[in-house]
């Protein structure tokens, strides 16, 4: 392929800056600082995307997703995986270009980046879903989290607002298919994050509107993004834990995962420690080694996915230790 035909596929392929801004959106605005944080999040997203539209190799695309700066690389990371999972889910072409990229660099991200593969799913034909990697059978889930987040990101008004959940998801096509909704709602919470623009206050109003049968799953991906994210000191942290209830140990099991998830990928900022400090009690290093200490060995029962068995045991571990 030319180099001229991979900038034009970039061009064509690569949504708009200006769907990353805040008014656009119409999310919530707290402070000229929470602003440039969730818009630059929004920039890195789209220059992953834009260095897997155009590159000939997923290989090609490191040099570009390397210099983005620690705190926003893994967002470009989540970029380039979206961007080459639609590629896979092109027809005609090859179909191999997310797997290829997590043997190499994109390893290192495989949290954000089957999260990426989640924002490719809402926006290929579902016929093509079968096209998409995700071969992990415990991080699978992690897709649907990337779907939910897309919706609620995109779609604010219905999924956040009006609260839609979809009914009878059909992926994945083996497993407990009933844990789908809920591992989307997992994505809306952390969507919720960008749209309550970091105010835990208009966070915790968004979340409470819910039915409380989702609110677990709701308070757990918003402090996986609180933490992962960032944009709030210890003061905001400890409103969104206390306004978070009976749900608080959900909200540390997210920022479990999401120091993890910067740990694994040596992307760890000082916002990483304050969050878990607050919201899991624990330092990064031992929220990592607390998620690694549950996962499971096994696969999913007929029941229950050993990804939600896993959730559960963290919670209960942060539970033992008496913060939550």
């Amino acid at each position: 392929m030319s180099n001229t035909f991979r900038r034009l596929r970039q061009r064509i392929l690569t949504p708009s800056l200006s769907e990353t801004k805040l008014d656009v959106r119409g999310f919530h605005r707290k402070n000229p600082a929470a602003v440039e944080l969730l818009e630059t999040v929004g920039e890195s997203f789209l220059t992953g995307y834009a260095a897997a539209a155009e590159a000939r190799h997923p290989a090609d695309a490191e040099p570009t997703l390397e210099a983005v700066r620690p705190q926003f690389r893994g967002f470009a990371y989540e970029g380039a995986a979206m961007g080459f999972a639609v590629l896979d889910a092109l027809p005609g072409g090859r179909s191999d270009r997310v797997a290829t990229f997590l043997a190499g660099r994109g390893a290192d991200h495989i949290y954000m980046a089957y999260v990426g593969v989640g924002w490719a799913m809402a926006r290929v034909p579902r016929f093509r879903w079968s096209k998409l990697s995700a071969p992990d059978p415990l991080l699978r889930w992690l897709v649907l989290d990337g779907y939910g987040f897309h919706q609620a990101y995109f779609h604010t008004r219905r999924y956040v607002h009006e609260q839609y959940q979809e009914p009878d998801f059909p992926w994945p096509a083996d497993g407990p298919r009933w844990y789908a909704q809920r591992a989307i709602d997992q994505g809306i919470g952390r969507a919720m994050w960008f749209v309550g623009g970091t105010d835990t206050t208009v966070i915790a109003d968004l979340i409470d509107r819910f039915p409380a049968e989702r609110r677990a799953d709701l308070y757990g991906g918003a402090g996986l993004a609180a933490t992962y994210a960032g944009g709030v000191d210890s003061d905001e942290l400890r409103l969104f834990l206390d306004r978070a209830g009976v749900h608080r140990a959900q909200v540390a099991q997210g920022s479990a995962f999401a120091a993890t998830a910067r740990l694994t990928a040596g992307l760890e900022t000082p916002h990483t420690g304050r969050a878990t400090a607050v919201l899991a009690g624990t330092t990064p290093a031992e929220a990592d080694q607390i998620c690694d200490a549950q996962r499971p060995t096994g696969g999913d029962s007929p029941l229950e996915p050993a990804y939600e068995i896993w959730r559960r045991a963290i919670a209960a571990e942060l539970r033992v230790r008496g913060r939550h």
